[in-house]
């Protein structure tokens, strides 16, 4: 605290002065500058300092260097502690350089001083002595000044401090060693002449600079065990070599160095220095990637490039010294993969820049194409490729890149015109699949060189290829990058071409590109259409502004797909441009896409309203009202990525309202301000803001769903971050501007922005109470962070009783309901809130600190239920379990940061230490006993036993516990139940909960207290003792616990444990886990008498938490130590009796490898022990055992996974997300030795025949989850190919259908084609030929593998494959009866059929009349293997042959096989049809769509085969999808048989029991018939269609049945209400509003695809009904469509009385009292709860929607008209009712304060949506005696007029919204709002 104490003598010294005033500003800055945390307010206040140094900078230059000395040594001071921040430094710098103006002296003087307190003869400089070494080094002038003046002492200081770091070996985690290496380095770097002598002069060399290149030398050959300190002392050695006067004698020292790891002992000279040679202690190869990555780094270019003198062949370093080094590093080192693939891109640096004078010296080329050097750059580029590692992608990018500009200068300089090695390149890059990553660098590289055509022309398929790789997030920036460079290079080919005007290029542009673009662009695949917009189309539009005409052009259609890429467009042309005015047709199409059902348009085209390129540009209004419109409708979406980027726009419109605004108060007018609009758009502004803010807090009322409330709470969020002038620290962007509190009282003003009013307040209070964490904590999180800082006391006490209640619940979501309840409370309260609080009485006394006093309050409340628990588990389980209490704690130790502070205290440490103490001891007594209990053993006394209890155990366990908790005669009433009873679900939930959140609070203690940030100077909260107590807490859970959520949570905290005691400085402590780890590894290997792994899943996680602590940037002993002693114990031999109910010590070790590599904490550490484990697995697959098989084939999965990494996208047929084989090989080389083993081994031929081997299925499927890889002569791959082709002949048909698949990676696309011809020879030309059925099905099964693959990445057309043909055509005979095996004939085929284009015309024919005599013909009297396969087989081969040619012949030929008896052929043709196959083909589908409306009556009545039946009406409704395919043919198909179909569809939906599928399917199919038939005399139909859909639509209905009701309304319900609204058919109104009616109940569903398909039907409806429906109707987003069936209710059937009546259906009457009552009664909480049918609909909000239709209806009924009777019966039945309710109410809630249960009532969701449902029945009734008059007024029961009832409704509603019960109403459109939105939704 220097700083501090020269700030209060520099304030004191001052205050007399005249400059006092700007002087204690100043030292106020810095001291906020100093006890500040974040960066960002750090560099806040060290501005505002800076800006008042310049004001005193003058003052001080008129007094005497005794005035000024105080601040400048002051200023110092702060500089000297500001040592870790390089910026804040450089502020604190130029203040005290321009304080010291005219007095430099006097600042070298105090600098001096200052430096020199450091630099005391013989001590040890602590780590803030070294930051401060290096800083002044770095950025001070003065202090280079100083340490150059005192170069041998600093020296001195820096070996004394080196060697004891290097004997003392400080803890991991700390920094000392790396500080004191930094030191060295920055010494060498800014004093390399003053060094110099001591290193290259023989009279003037230091000692002491030779004991610290020793020191040195001993850190990079690995007496730190610090991995980054290491390569630091790398580059500092080689800054030490730049200090050499002669290149040659700075060469001769680093050839010096690169001799040592082979010299061994004895002694260095380098220049004048003699140093003895470090031992190593353990060679791991790292030194050499440390002298290398150094000498890279900063070697100087001359010493790399100078001539060596004992060489021949005029040698230099760079090529013959460091590049050998690099490649063999880059073979040995593939645990510092990053560093070694660093070096070989700084190799290639260096080299370019030392190209000049290496070819003075070599006066040669150095990679000309018979090189080896370029044969081994080359080589090495291509080999790691495809590494992995995070970071090397972008070292390989660097690498070709300047790999190509050397070769390119070379071929410049010496004038070679033959450059064979782009092309050599870029063959490469064709030959690898396109799913490999690594294949776009070079290209990207390769371009600018060959030109854009010539790639193009060689890779003809790179278009189609780049569209796949933008539906694979990771390599989509690839993708990106190949087109920018490519079109960047066209476009400047074209100008050079005298092709350059804007408008050519953009033509030019699109027909190379447009149709790329617009795939993507109208794809319906959401990542593909962003990250073409994101990446492409923005760019395109920057660099190609013309393009924009063709692409608005190609984007002009009313489709779906079109308008999708329309408003991307749109958007991506704003951005670049940045105003866009919306007018006429472009601002109707963008309210189509606001309202479209497709969340990826309407994010696109909120996008587009509040994005622009400046933060002060206004919103428009148009885009205002747009929002207010579009919000709304918008709250309740299910998803939550929408919700994420709703709120991330949402935000941006905010900030362009907030900084324009500002920006009109300062008197600019912003971008985009019409001219005297400037007052109008700020009220806008602040009137918009306020809705919103109104919004967000009516939408959090516990009756919206989950959807609504946290859309809402994000909306919130983002009003209140952007909107209110709280400073969040923790933030680097986003902060309020300076001058936000101009608007803040400009809003207020107005009478809005009032953020934390009461209501808001109430609103925020009630979220705490919800049932999920995210609206619980989100909520917490808003008032912590922006309300006032206390509560008000009523609320904080009636919270904390809330809360108190809450975690006595045994439901977990309230009880960790009440645990953020008190962390929020504790937040929120200050010390007269803490004491009006009933706290314990031990809590209660004087506590100095609230965290304290809380936390002691907890455990009181945790200590006293645990003796409850002591009592009777079963009562404490049900009225005070534990785990709400400790989820209490542990959120207010650990969620608090005050508390953390607090704990730091020395003043408190005392009673934080005995706190913790009592809480370690509770926590240990409690787990004891809970696992005890579950034992049947009671109390601590009871011995442990050695793993978790069986079921069995644990249910008498609990049994006998809970005939302790009940008396006898109670248990023998209820009597026995299969069940699993309440009270066992009660003790259960009490005790897993309980234990997990106790591993959860231990492990976040331990983290929280053992940082090594924290002050050393007391004693630990956390004593060794308490830790070893900790340490046996969680073993115990471990292993004595089943449950695999409370393991989870124990995990976690246990990994947060181990990884705070491994990196702590005390070795005691870093011993605990190494213990556990022993003790555990111990109990593995020894004998037991109880299952471990199979019956307790904590077991193998007490291994992987304790290595996942291990530091990730350090060796990991305890991992090696962990699975060599694991893999030992598995490949000891099995005993000779085993018990098959015990786990073997094998089996054990295998389950816990398994653990270890799935373990997401441990990464790819666990590789390097890769190819020991995968031959583990593949025995294992063979021991006679069968767990130990189990576990093998677990541990091979894990470890697969882990190898080829986790799958990115469910792209289809794309395994392995892009690894070749040739880069899984060469990364992991030993792995491939043992494969290739294993497939040896299962191909060499026996003597007793073959033989089973169990690991070679396993290997075939890890090799056939790779990619091929480039062709090459040494390809690694190749040994693979010999026994996959062997394997061809296996008699186990998996075998052969595996190794099929696992061939393709192993054949490179270059060599495909060869292959195939090779096995197509092999085939036997005649029947007398065949050796082996099994080896020619296997050849086929090869030949098909290979094919799929090449046709599927379009690497081999059909004229290279026509050599292919031939051969098959001369087998022919191979499909015909000739060949006996249906197998073999069905496998022919199948190659045949991807062949479709190379045979001949008669070969093709001959192929047609095979099928068709084959399934022409009889079945066979016995059945055959295979044939069914056979004939499904050609029926696909017929139907694809027939939609790829569109022959009509063979769409006959098709249909004909609908007609066939053959069931198989019939079912092929029908999963054909359904797999959307033949969609490409228009005439094939509506040929089968006749021929299946022909057959449908006849199928209908035979029902021969459920399956066959739902096959065939599925295929039948999607052959008619789009209405538009329906035809008059069809119609007339249907003339005579339509009235029987559709009446036995319908009999099977009423009266039948299908199944949920094929009632699907009929429902559907009825409703497809009826929407395309007569209309004449179905009115009874269509009663019972309606009657059907209703009893499917009911929300007790299956998923299933509620999506056909959707379905089916929308295929022919709108046709229904519109033939009611067009013909005057009277008849059809009923049905058509009970249409409706189902709609809106079916779009408030929570199953997303059934509102989806409801919305289809009000999408159909929302053009004019009374016209025919237009093609391409938009479907529009659920609550929009909701909203346009009320309106078309209202509009076109609101003459009707049912209309009336139908909506007041959905308006539920809720029992006001019974809820009210259930909420007062103080009833023990059940453990579970009934789930509401439906969690999605929102009755509420339903009823605010319905209320103004309903009005509306009223006023517009003519007097004496039916829907008047309607509504005065309703009246009659309901007004008495609601006024009773009004009055209960009143009298609930006139008391002056809330009752006792009111903050519970907060919470009740049913209560708010009772209240809302009430208000908005009292308004309709009071609206109904207003529109009725006299005619209501002997209402029987309704004793008051509609003035009274007024009144009633309004004190009523007052003192709810005064509880917080119902939100403020509405008082009228805000400042500046442009009218009420046209949705509340």
């Amino acid at each position: 605290m220097g700083a501090e104490r020269e700030a209060e003598a520099c304030a004191a010294f001052y205050g007399a002065l005249g400059i006092a005033p700007t002087v204690l500003s100043c030292l106020r800055c810095l001291r906020q500058f100093a006890g500040s945390t974040a960066k960002r307010c750090k560099e806040k206040h060290l501005e505002e300092a800076l800006l008042l140094t310049q004001v005193l900078s003058e003052g001080l230059q008129v007094l005497g260097e005794a005035e000024a000395r105080p601040l400048l040594r002051c200023v110092l001071a702060f500089q000297m502690e500001a040592t870790s921040s390089s910026s804040c430094f450089q502020k604190l710098e130029q203040m005290v350089t321009q304080l010291a103006v005219g007095k430099e002296a006097l600042l070298a003087q105090e600098v001096d001083t200052l430096l020199a307190g450091l630099a005391l003869q013989g001590e040890v400089l602590s780590p803030g002595d070294l930051q401060s070494v290096c800083m002044f080094l770095e950025e001070s002038s003065l202090g280079r000044q100083h340490w150059r003046q005192n170069l041998a002492l600093l020296l001195q200081r820096l070996v004394t401090t080196l060697r004891w770091v290097l004997q003392s070996q400080p803890a991991p985690g700390t920094t000392w060693g790396y500080l004191g290496i930094k030191a060295c380095l920055q010494l060498f770097q800014a004093l390399p002449k003053d060094v110099a002598p001591l290193v290259w002069s023989a009279m003037e060399k230091s000692e002491t600079l030779q004991s610290l290149l020793g020191l040195l030398l001993e850190v990079a050959w690995g007496k730190a065990l610090n991995k980054d300190t290491r390569l630091l002392a790398g580059t500092a050695l080689s800054m030490l070599v730049n200090t050499a006067p002669q290149p040659q004698r700075g060469a001769s020292a680093v050839l010096t160095l690169f001799q040592l790891p082979n010299q061994g002992t004895g002694e260095l000279k380098f220049g004048h220095l003699a140093v003895e040679v470090p031992p190593v202690l353990e060679p791991d190869g790292l030194e050499k990637l440390v002298l290398n990555r150094g000498l890279l780094t900063c070697c100087k270019t001359d010493i790399l490039s100078c001539q060596l003198e004992d060489f021949p062949n005029k040698a230099c370093l760079l090529l013959d010294v460091v590049f050998p080094a690099v490649c063999a590093l880059t073979k040995e080192q593939k645990n510092c993969h990053y560093y070694c693939f660093q070096a070989c891109a700084l190799w290639l640096q260096r080299l370019r820049e030392s190209l000049p004078a290496i070819w003075h010296l070599m006066g040669t080329r150095i990679l000309a194409q018979d090189t080896q050097l370029l044969q081994k750059v080359t080589q090495l580029l291509w080999d790691n490729a495809e590494t992995p590692v995070e970071g090397v992608s972008e070292f390989i990018h660097s690498s070709f890149q300047l790999l190509l500009k050397i070769y390119h200068l070379e071929c410049q300089h010496f004038q070679d015109q033959e450059r064979s090695l782009y092309q050599q390149i870029l063959q490469r890059v064709v030959s690898m699949p396109w799913q490999i990553k690594a294949r776009y660098v070079p290209l990207c590289a390769i371009i600018p060189y060959m030109g854009s055509q010539q790639v193009l022309d060689a890779y003809p398929e790179l278009p189609q290829h780049l569209l796949s790789c933008l539906s694979t997030n990771h390599l989509c920036p690839a993708a990106a990058e190949v087109y920018k460079v490519l079109v960047m290079q066209q476009c400047s080919e074209w100008q050079d071409g005298q092709q350059g005007t804007e408008a050519a290029l953009a033509e030019h542009w699109a027909l190379c590109w447009l149709p790329l673009l617009s795939q993507a662009l109208r794809s319906p695949l959401p990542i593909l259409q962003s990250n073409a917009a994101n990446h492409l189309l923005a760019w395109t539009l920057r660099q190609l502004p013309a393009t924009q005409v063709p692409l608005f052009n190609h984007f002009g259609g009313q489709d779906t797909a079109s308008l999708r890429a329309w408003v991307l467009l749109l958007k991506a042309q704003k951005s670049v441009a940045g105003a866009l005015p919306l007018r006429d047709k472009a601002l109707e199409r963008l309210c189509c896409c606001l309202g479209a059902r497709e969340e990826g348009i309407r994010l696109a085209a909120l996008g587009l309203l509040c994005c622009s390129p400046s933060t002060n540009q206004p919103l428009s209004s148009t885009e205002m009202q747009l929002l207010r419109e579009f919000l709304p409708l918008n709250l309740n979406c299910d998803s939550s990525s929408f919700r994420q980027l709703l709120q991330a726009a949402v935000r941006k419109a905010l900030v362009r309202l907030r900084d324009s605004s500002l920006a009109q108060l300062r008197g600019k007018a912003p971008r985009g301000t019409e001219l005297g609009q400037g007052a109008g758009q700020l009220a806008q502004a602040v009137g918009f803001v306020e809705w919103l803010l109104q919004l967000s807090i009516t939408s959090l009322s516990p009756g919206s769903n989950y959807q609504r409330k946290k859309t809402a709470l994000l909306l919130l969020a983002a009003v209140l971050e952007t909107c209110t002038d709280t400073w969040s620290p923790d933030r680097k962007k986003g902060q309020p501007p300076r001058t936000m509190a101009t608007l803040l009282s400009y809003a207020r003003q107005s009478g809005c922005w009032d953020f934390f009013s009461q209501p808001n307040l109430l609103a925020l209070l009630s979220c705490l109470q919800d049932s999920t964490n995210e609206i619980r904590d989100l909520a917490s999180e808003l008032l912590v962070h922006y309300f006032p800082a206390t509560f008000p006391q009523p609320i904080a006490l009636a919270l904390f009783q809330l809360a108190q209640n809450a975690l006595s619940s045994p439901r977990v979501q309230e009880a960790e309901a009440g645990a953020v309840l008190m962390k929020t409370i504790l937040q929120k309260s200050d010390s007269s809130t803490m004491k009006s609080l009933a706290l314990e009485a031990e809590a209660a006394l004087t506590l100095p600190n609230r965290g304290l006093c809380f936390a002691q309050h907890l455990l009181h409340v945790l200590q006293a239920q645990y003796t409850v628990a002591h009592q009777d588990l079963l009562r404490a389980a049900a009225t005070a379990p534990m785990h709400g209490a400790i989820a209490a704690l542990r959120r207010c130790l650990l969620q608090v940061p005050e508390v953390a502070v607090s704990m730091q205290a020395a003043e408190l440490a005392q009673s934080w230490q005995e706190l913790l103490t009592r809480l370690m001891t509770t926590v240990r007594d409690i787990t004891s006993f809970l696992l005890g209990a579950l034992q049947s053993q009671q109390g601590l006394g009871a011995s442990e036993q050695a793993a978790a209890p069986s079921f069995a155990e644990m249910g008498n366990a609990i049994g006998s516990l809970i005939m302790l908790g009940k008396d006898q005669k109670q248990e023998e009433e209820e009597g026995d139940s299969v069940l699993l009873s309440e009270e066992h679900s009660l003790i259960l939930t009490c005790c897993w909960v309980t234990v997990k959140e106790i591993g959860l609070l231990l492990g976040g203690l331990a983290e929280l207290l053992l940082a090594p940030a924290l002050p050393a100077n007391s004693d630990p909260l956390l004593p060794l003792p308490t830790l070893q107590v900790a340490s046996r807490v969680f073993q115990e859970i471990l292993l004595r616990c089943r449950h695999w959520g409370a393991v989870e949570g124990c995990s976690m905290g246990f990994t947060k444990f181990c990884a705070a005691l491994l990196n702590h400085p005390d070795v005691e402590l870093q011993a605990i886990p190494r213990a556990v780890l022993e003790q555990g590894l111990e109990a593995l290997s020894g004998p037991r008498s109880s299952s471990i792994t199979r019956r307790a899943a904590g077991f193998p996680m007490l291994f992987l938490c304790i290595v996942s602590g291990e530091a990730p940037a350090q060796a990991r002993p305890l991992l090696t130590c962990c699975i060599q002693t694991l893999l030992a114990l598995a490949t000891t031999a099995l005993p000779q009796d085993w018990d098959q109910t015990l786990d073997l010590p094998q089996v054990c070790a295998l389950h816990v490898l398994q653990t270890l590599v799935r373990g997401a904490g441990l990464g790819s550490a666990v590789l390097c022990h890769a190819t020991p484990m995968m031959a583990l697995a593949l025995r294992g697959l063979g021991s006679p055992c069968w767990a130990m098989r189990n576990a093998a084939i677990q541990l091979f999965s894990a470890l697969t996974s882990r190898l080829l990494g986790q799958p990115r996208s469910h792209g289809e047929g794309c395994p392995a997300e892009g690894l070749s084989l040739h880069a899984f090989l060469g990364q992991h080389p030993k792995l491939g030795t043992v494969l290739l083993g294993e497939l040896g081994e299962a191909t060499r031929p026996m003597p007793g025949g073959p033989r089973l081997h169990p690991a070679l299925h396993a290997i075939l499927t890890l090799l056939a989850q790779l990619h091929p890889g480039a062709d090459g002569p040494s390809s690694p791959s190749a040994p693979f190919l010999g026994p996959l082709l062997g394997l061809a002949e296996s008699p186990i048909y998996a075998v052969r259908a595996m190794a099929a698949k696992a061939l393709v990676p192993v054949v490179p696309p270059p060599r495909r084609r060869g292959l195939l011809l090779q096995l197509a020879e092999q085939l036997p030309m005649a029947p007398g030929w065949i050796h082996s059925h099994n080896a020619v099905h296997g050849h086929l099964l090869q030949m098909r593998a290979l094919l799929a693959s090449a046709t599927g990445t379009g690497g081999l057309s059909a004229e290279v494959l026509r050599p292919v043909a031939l051969q098959l055509e001369a087998r022919g005979w191979l499909l015909t009866p000739a060949q006996r095996c249906p197998l073999v004939r069905a496998a022919f085929l199948q190659v045949l059929a991807l062949l479709p284009t190379s045979f001949s015309p008669g070969f093709a024919q001959h192929i047609c009349d095979t099928i068709s005599a084959e399934l022409c013909s009889l079945p066979p009297a016995e059945p055959q293997v295979g044939l069914a396969v056979l004939h499904q087989t050609m029926a696909h081969f017929m139907c694809s042959s027939a939609a790829r040619l569109a022959d009509s012949e063979q769409i006959a030929a098709v249909c004909s096989l609908l007609q066939q008896p053959n069931p198989d052929v019939q079912l092929a043709v029908l999963s054909w049809v359904v797999a959307g196959e033949g969609e490409t083909c228009k005439e094939l589908e509506k040929a089968l769509g006749l021929t299946l409306l022909e057959s449908l009556r006849s199928v209908l009545r035979e029902r021969r085969d459920k399956e066959f039946l739902r096959l065939y009406l599925e295929a039948l409704l999607h052959l008619y999808r789009d209405p538009s395919s329906w035809s008059q043919e069809a119609s007339h198909k249907l003339q005579g048989s339509w009235a029987a179909c559709l009446e036995m569809l319908l009999h099977m939906v009423e009266a039948e029991c299908p199944g949920p599928d094929l009632l699907f399917q009929a429902l559907c199919a009825a409703s497809l018939l009826l929407a395309h038939t007569f209309w004449d005399e179905d009115g009874t139909v269509v009663e019972r269609w309606c009657a059907a859909l209703e009893e499917c639509s009911r929300s007790a209905s299956s998923e299933v049945l509620r999506l056909a009701a959707a379905r089916s309304l929308r295929t022919a319900g709108a046709a229904v209400v519109r033939r009611s609204l067009r013909a005057a058919r009277l008849a059809l109104v009923p049905m058509a509003l009970r249409l409706i009616n189902m709609a809106i109940h079916l779009l408030q569903d929570e199953e997303r695809e059934v509102r989806h398909e409801a919305s289809g039907f009000a999408s159909l409806l929302r053009q004019n009904p009374r016209e025919p429906l237009r093609d391409g109707c938009i479907f529009v987003q659920d609550n929009m469509g909701l909203q346009s069936l009320l309106q078309l209710l209202l509009g076109d059937f609101g003459e009707q009385p049912e209309t009336f009546n139908s909506l007041l259906e959905h308006l539920p009457i809720l029992d006001l009292r019974s809820i009210v009552e259930e909420l007062e009664a103080k009833r023990a909480a059940s453990l579970y709860k009934e789930d509401e049918p439906n969690v999605f609909a929102e009755p509420a909000v339903l009823a605010q929607q319905l209320l103004p239709i309903l009005v509306q209806l009223l006023e517009r009924a003519p007097a004496g008209s039916p829907l008047r009777a309607s509504a005065l019966h309703w009246l009659e039945a309901t007004g008495p009712g609601v006024l009773q309710e009004l009055r209960y109410c009143k009298d609930c809630w006139s008391q002056g304060t809330a009752p006792h249960w009111g903050m519970k009532a907060l919470g009740c969701a049913k209560l708010h949506t009772a209240m809302a449902i009430l208000l908005v029945r009292a308004q309709l009734v009071v609206q109904v005696l207003q529109v009725l008059g006299e005619g209501a007024t002997a209402v029987p029961g309704l004793d008051c007029g509609t003035q009274e009832l007024e009144q009633e409704l309004e004190l009523v509603q007052g003192l709810l919204v005064q509880h917080g019960l119902i939100p403020v109403p509405n008082q009228g459109n805000a400042p500046g709002e442009l009218g009420p939105p046209s949705g509340t939704a």
